[in-house]
């Protein structure tokens, strides 16, 4: 009684709140403020060190790179105005505007992005982002707005990967002025230039007046005179300020309020169609439960066991009740929807007598003297878990579900100490092969991101065959072969293919994004109400 009461008044607490309490926040100000909260935190405003979407989304907006990926995911200039790739694949050369400035005033060269990438890849500087530079052989500045980067072997995806923010540009009088201090002193190219941080309780980033773009009508970009960040941990509270009006943007979805604001079938509830908008797009994350092949005497070695478990619940019936049908069923291969390369046929739908058959020929017929498995995750998936824990049970497993804190487990599964683990996979650059590299042998955690352990030799020459390979048709070929081997031998189970939720209020237009979740504020307007 006393949860139903609770959840009752809070929601009729937000009810009388939108009633009576509608914020006319702009009114007393002639400003386009927007305004959004990141629960997790933001580390660093150090694009060094941009590992995470929280560093990422604040960090787009101070700086530019070379390039960037536009709404559709496809390579566009930034800071460099054209580019052109030798027929080898090779070396590239790209041609800078010679218009760009930093926030300190000073003009970009060439020689600044070969300072940059030489950060980047200095051991001492220990950053995340190094890995991008693994098989360039040099970069170069051969004039102030001339840049190379020359490759030790071809690689496809690399222009786009040059679009991450770790690639972003930065003043080297700055960094060497602030030195580890430049996390919180950041100086950029960006529409937006660093104003003010109080970490933990808000960040504040004003309009860079001397910013190099414009839009399509010569007017400078961006539009917004300021970007506040706010640092509410408490997700039930941000929705609630982000429906009173305090907030201008709610990203992504929460078990604590989605059934309060999203019909069972995902769309917006009336209630708040009038004043809210909602957009949905395919994002480039695949959450997936791993096992670890690396325990030679564990039960899970058998192939048939993994496939068995892969089978035996229901994936449609957990997105429609769990997720309010926010993604797309697990059904096909590790490399999401959006991408080229993507598996186009089904590979395990919901089959619990072709999961029984497998675990009698594997001799635990109806799961008879099969072990207790455990499968670790987190307090935010355990619903998910627990679902998959009771169906699974009905064909013959026995399963204890492990609840760790979110950091303990990242160390666990890194180090191999976990025999099953609920993981996800966001995409780095928008290629098949950013998702298949955690099943190539050599990336092994915990120095790489093969979680599983998996080894394959067919798969580790494919593998290497599709980096190699210039031609996009054969090279998306060997993609699906690969995805196809990997799901055939079942170091994981896809749960789902995430899907982007961004809420705004109906006076904020101009809000872009893409499958990556980038936020792109450039071209943002705040109506008053």
């Amino acid at each position: 009684m006393s949860k139903r009461f609770d959840c009752a008044f809070y929601f009729a607490l937000v009810a009388i709140i939108m009633l009576f309490c509608s914020c006319e926040r702009h009114n007393h100000s002639d400003k386009q403020i927007f305004r959004y909260n990141e629960s997790a935190g933001i580390a660093t405003l150090d694009p060094a060190f941009a590992k995470d979407q929280s560093i990422i989304w604040p960090c787009r907006q101070l700086y530019n790179g070379l390039v960037e990926l536009d709404s559709n995911l496809q390579t566009k200039a930034s800071i460099a105005k054209g580019w052109t790739i030798s027929e080898d694949g090779l070396l590239y050369t790209f041609v800078l505007r010679d218009d760009v400035l930093f926030h300190n005033g000073r003009r970009v060269t060439a020689e600044d992005f070969e300072y940059s990438f030489s950060r980047i890849t200095d051991p001492d500087v220990a950053s995340p982002g190094s890995w991008i530079f693994t098989d360039v052989d040099y970069f170069r500045a051969v004039d102030d707005t001339t840049f190379t980067i020359r490759l030790k072997k071809p690689f496809a995806p690399f222009l786009s990967q040059l679009g991450m923010v770790y690639c972003s540009v930065v003043p080297r009088e700055e960094v060497e002025r602030w030195g580890k201090d430049f996390r919180s002193h950041p100086c950029g190219t960006g529409p937006f230039r660093f104003q003010y941080w109080k970490e933990g309780v808000k960040l504040v980033l004003r309009r860079n007046e001397d910013y190099f773009e414009r839009d399509e009508a010569g007017q400078p970009l961006p539009y917004l005179d300021a970007v506040a960040i706010t640092f509410i941990v408490d997700r039930q509270t941000v929705f609630l300020e982000f429906v009173k009006g305090s907030l201008d943007f709610m990203n992504s979805l929460d078990a604590s309020y989605k059934d309060e604001i999203l019909n069972p079938d995902g769309s917006l509830k009336a209630k708040y169609a009038d004043r809210i908008d909602m957009v949905s797009t395919p994002y480039l994350n695949t959450e997936y439960l791993g096992f670890n092949m690396s325990n030679e005497n564990g039960v899970l070695k058998d192939r048939r066991i993994r496939q068995a478990i892969n089978l035996g619940f229901d994936r449609r019936k957990m997105m429609r009740y769990l997720r309010n049908n926010i993604g797309e069923p697990g059904v096909y291969g590790f490399v999401p929807k959006g991408l080229p390369g993507v598996a186009v046929e089904p590979v395990y739908e919901y089959d619990p007598d072709r999961a029984k058959t497998l675990l009698r020929e594997a001799g635990y017929p109806d799961g008879k003297g099969l072990p207790k498995l455990k499968l670790s995750t987190t307090s935010n998936y355990l619903d998910l878990c627990k679902y998959i824990q009771q169906q699974l049970g009905l064909i013959g497993f026995d399963i204890q579900v492990d609840v760790n804190p979110p950091a303990a487990l990242r160390e666990q599964i890194a180090q191999g100490k976990v025999e099953w683990f609920r993981g996800s996979w966001v995409a780095d650059y928008p290629d098949a092969e950013n998702y298949l590299m955690l099943f190539y042998s050599p990336n092994k955690a915990p120095a790489g991101p093969n979680y599983t352990r998996f080894h394959n030799t067919t798969v580790d020459k494919l593998y290497e065959q599709a980096r190699r390979c210039t031609s996009p048709e054969e090279r998306l070929a060997l993609y699906r072969k690969i995805d196809r081997l990997v799901m055939e031998e079942s170091p994981v189970i896809v749960l789902y293919y995430d899907q982007i939720l961004h809420f705004t209020h109906k006076n904020v237009s101009g809000l872009s994004s893409n499958a990556m979740n980038t936020l792109d504020l450039r071209r943002v307007k705040i109506a008053k109400k």
